[in-house]
């Protein structure tokens, strides 16, 4: 895999409604950004982390990471992707967008994520995971855990909050039994050049309806490959997501 064309970018702004400062909140002594920064490095090169705060740019210097800073203005982590993209990602053909709030991703996720561009006709890429019977129908029906329906080419036909497709002639309580449902994890990669188009685009009607971003790709007839990961990602959204982790870290879960 050549990881020189690929450039890793962690969008953090320090103002969340849930959860104000997240990205400078400690997980076993380190802030949550070092935590991803040191995760992403160990596979890209290239890694910068794109914020719109003093005290995040600053923190991230201290730990000698690379960081750029960008407008307080824009909607979405994938439009400060390429603002930052525009400033610091010359010669570098494909962004990788990681979740800065998701402290314990793996190297595998990233690595084939990074693959799905092996194929020079993959424009955006992203992960999935199976869900499991072991997850049980909570996590399937969870409208914070997108669905993904596939096609044979495993690219993406649809993302819904909804359960999709609905099993018909199944009880719903069988329906991880006899069909293999994908959960979208939100991890994203885009050609240069796609990132650039896709900023562009006016909001679509199906986005929405379901408040997923991707729905407005999809809409404008863009083709996002999908690769699969049996790995399962850790977001931080709460104090109480936080205090969950730190249990996690200190037994040596993660």
């Amino acid at each position: 895999m050549d990881c020189q064309k690929f450039i890793g970018i962690i969008p953090a702004r320090y103002a969340s409604t849930r959860f104000p400062g997240k990205p400078l909140q400690l997980i076993g002594g380190k802030s949550m950004i070092q935590r991803v920064y040191e995760q992403v490095s160990e596979v890209l090169p290239l890694v910068y982390v794109a914020t719109d705060d003093q005290r995040i740019f600053e923190a991230v210097e201290a730990f000698g990471g690379k960081v750029v800073m960008t407008s307080e203005n824009h909607k979405s982590g994938t439009d400060r992707c390429f603002e930052a993209y525009q400033k610091i990602g010359e010669g570098r053909e494909v962004v990788i967008n990681i979740q800065g709030d998701e402290p314990f991703i793996q190297s595998s996720q990233i690595e084939t994520l990074c693959r799905c561009f092996d194929d020079e006709n993959t424009e955006i890429a992203t992960l999935v995971k199976p869900f499991q019977e072991k997850d049980g129908m909570a996590a399937l029906f969870n409208p914070n855990s997108p669905k993904v329906l596939l096609n044979p080419n495993m690219e993406a036909i649809y993302f819904s909050r909804s359960v999709i497709p609905y099993l018909r002639g199944f009880d719903e309580s069988e329906w991880l039994r006899h069909h293999t449902y994908y959960k979208h994890i939100g991890l994203y990669a885009y050609r240069g050049d796609v990132l650039r188009e896709i900023t562009q685009l006016p909001q679509s009607s199906l986005e929405k309806v379901e408040s997923l971003e991707q729905l407005r790709w999809i809409e404008n007839g863009y083709k996002i490959k999908v690769g699969q990961t049996m790995v399962e990602t850790i977001g931080i959204d709460t104090p109480e997501d936080l205090e969950r982790a730190e249990a996690f870290l200190a037994n040596g879960v993660l």
